[in-house]
């Protein structure tokens, strides 16, 4: 038999081998494959001529296969069923029953929220399933991606690459933070905003937030005393000083449970920013990585919705 090339052969007509191999009947592999009995006939010519061999043979009232077709149909039958469960594979996900480990890059203080009220959904719905945390860079999280290192990015996003898809999960905006008793709690205007020093959250190395671009309009700065890329170095800061900081308003809610601290609105006319939830769109239509971020939907909306 000479030599054929895989680029040559429609997919078709090995799934028609089967039919007819396992039916014995041109009739019945028609019916089977849902087709006319005329397709059939002109499949069993086309492997007849690719094959160089008669492939079945008709005694009596079934299509007998011939020593090639015997030869050949246990290793294009397995390689058929194979070609079946990589489909299928795509399309199926049981997260009570799946074992998989997900990835999800995320600022801190949004873990520390979020995380905890994931894993109850996966201890109740998801009992195999595994989770893996990353710090969020972003200058790095859409290579991430795209190379498949993690399934989802949350966070702050100005502008998202094409082949990327982003959901906006809450909306948030500043609350200022400080001590319990600090002197200004209770008047809290621009001339004591600025009077104070202040711990700025940043991962940009500078010294300047959201906050100084709207000081500046009014001419007014403030002393920022504090730089830090941890945000969890805020509470105790500021907990034991006079030191004020502004964070997102959800995270405001954690310190205040958690920390002797108490909060005031902010005296500046302040924008508010989506937190959004970014992936690629290689991984838009997998049905587990669809279900994890339904599972982040909702809690986000179960928690944080109109939080702003």
């Amino acid at each position: 038999m000479k030599s054929i090339k895989l680029a040559n052969i429609d997919l078709n007509l090995l799934i028609a081998f089967e039919a007819l191999y396992h039916e014995q009947s041109v009739t019945l592999a028609a019916q089977r494959l849902n087709v006319g009995q005329p397709a059939m006939s002109s499949a069993l010519g086309r492997l007849r001529l690719i094959f160089e061999d008669e492939l079945f043979i008709r005694i009596g009232r079934q299509m007998r296969p011939t020593a090639t077709a015997q030869a050949i149909a246990p290793k294009l039958i397995n390689a058929l069923e194979m070609i079946r469960e990589a489909l299928q594979e795509q399309q199926l996900f049981d997260p009570a029953t799946d074992q998989r480990a997900f990835t999800i890059a995320a600022p801190d203080y949004l873990s520390n929220l979020i995380v905890p009220k994931i894993l109850d959904v996966l201890t109740l719905k998801a009992p195999n399933i595994d989770l893996r945390l990353i710090t969020v860079q972003k200058e790095s999280c859409f290579n991430l991606l795209a190379e498949g290192v993690v399934d989802c990015v949350l966070g702050t996003f100005e502008d998202v690459p094409n082949h990327f898809f982003q959901e906006s999960l809450f909306f948030e905006g500043f609350m200022g933070i400080c001590q319990a008793n600090h002197p200004a709690i209770d008047c809290m205007d621009l001339a004591h905003f600025v009077q104070f020093p202040h711990a700025l959250f940043t991962l940009r190395r500078d010294a300047t937030g959201a906050i100084d671009q709207a000081l500046a309009e009014y001419g007014l700065r403030r002393r920022i005393l504090l730089t830090t890329p941890y945000w969890f170095i805020l509470p105790a800061v500021i907990a034991t000083s006079d030191i004020l900081t502004a964070v997102p308003t959800c995270f405001s809610r954690h310190l205040l449970d958690n920390y002797a601290l108490a909060s005031f609105e902010i005296p500046l006319d302040l924008p508010s920013w989506s937190v959004s939830m970014v992936w690629h769109q290689l991984q838009d239509q997998d049905v587990a990585s669809h279900w994890l971020r339904q599972v982040i939907q909702r809690v986000c909306r179960e928690n944080f919705i109109n939080i702003s």
